[in-house]
């Protein structure tokens, strides 16, 4: 069974997918950038304040779901340039409480909106 997850909590797509799905005990976040739910508007600051609003965002997605950072399983960080990943790293992991779930982190030329850092995780509840 497949169930679309939507909040507003967390901004709307910005194209033709969904916030996350739950398939099974499986739920699939889509990434998350740095966009104001209130809002809908891009969010452009330091790597910082971009980050916080990120894994604010895929909390509020978590959290309509029913689950929550201690169930993610997999996560994966797209970075503008790799020369923040201690910055993103060190707010990222103050989101988890020890039993971090596996990653990769990747830099890419360009993400939406040109933004800085993209976030998409997976959780599992069993």
């Amino acid at each position: 069974m497949k169930t679309i997850i939507k909040t507003d909590k967390a901004p709307a797509p910005i194209g033709p997918y969904n916030q996350a799905i739950l398939a099974g005990d499986t739920l699939y976040v889509s990434g998350q950038v740095a966009i104001d739910p209130a809002t809908n508007q891009v969010v452009q600051g330091t790597i910082e304040v971009e980050t916080i609003l990120v894994m604010n965002n895929l909390k509020a997605i978590l959290n309509e779901a029913g689950f929550g950072f201690e169930d993610v399983v997999k996560t994966t960080i797209f970075l503008s340039d790799m020369g923040t990943f201690a910055k993103v790293n060190e707010i990222y992991g103050s989101y988890f409480t020890g039993n971090y779930p596996a990653r990769e982190t990747v830099q890419v030329s360009v993400l939406p909106k040109n933004l800085n850092v993209e976030i998409s995780v997976i959780a599992f509840k069993g």
